[in-house]
């Protein structure tokens, strides 16, 4: 049997909204906040906070992956991370990166490039300290990105933390904690008919104003 499937006939129409000029800020982050606001309001996103992280390797090949954003403000988009991860040695190397939305339920998108830096280690220690024991535990368990000998053997390490923290306060390990993407960057793209998408990008100016233009769909 080949491994092939004609996917031409693969089509859908893109009619749930707009994005006029009427209706853009002077600042991206506030439409941001809108769009995301729109986003749970709407419903059919399990997870509007889940976005796709891109870094260029230490091999030299661009890799994706999907992280939760866990906080944004007027600086820019919270996640957090294994430092020693792929992903952590990556931005450690060339800490530019792109970061992308995809909303279905409103046939909307938004593409952020911009420049990824630690957080400070409070920050990460307050986040750290809100989350679940378990999740706690998991990032203490797991050597992130490295080869494991089996699944058993990953189960088994977090059964003995789990007895040695039985009753005790978990730290956060040094190895783990919060990035923050600056950025420089910021497409918003909103499905249409025939194609023809409203795409309007907003680019950082030395000034630290943002210009706006709109590009060819």
């Amino acid at each position: 049997m080949k491994s092939e499937k004609d996917l031409s006939d693969y089509r859908k129409v893109y009619q749930k909204s707009e994005l006029l000029e009427a209706q853009l800020t002077d600042n991206p982050m506030q439409l941001f906040q809108t769009w995301f606001y729109e986003v749970e309001q709407h419903g059919g996103v399990d997870e509007a906070n889940a976005m796709t992280v891109s870094t260029i390797g230490l091999d030299g090949f661009p890799k994706n992956r999907v992280v939760l954003l866990k906080k944004y403000t007027e600086e820019g988009f919270i996640f957090y991370t294994n430092y020693h991860s792929e992903k952590g040695r990556a931005i450690e190397a060339n800490p530019k990166v792109c970061v992308s939305f995809f909303w279905p339920n409103i046939e909307r998108q938004v593409i952020i490039k911009g420049e990824a830096e630690k957080i400070a280690e409070n920050l990460s220690d307050g986040y750290f300290e809100s989350r679940p024991r378990g999740s706690q535990l998991g990032a203490i368990v797991s050597n992130q990105s490295e080869v494991a000998a089996s699944r058993e053997e990953i189960e088994e390490k977090l059964k003995a933390l789990e007895e040695a923290f039985e009753g005790k306060t978990i730290e956060r390990p040094d190895n783990w904690g919060g990035y923050i993407i600056r950025p420089v960057s910021i497409e918003f793209w909103q499905g249409r008919p025939n194609r023809l998408h409203d795409r309007i990008r907003y680019t950082l100016q030395a000034d630290f104003n943002w210009k706006m233009e709109r590009l060819n769909p």
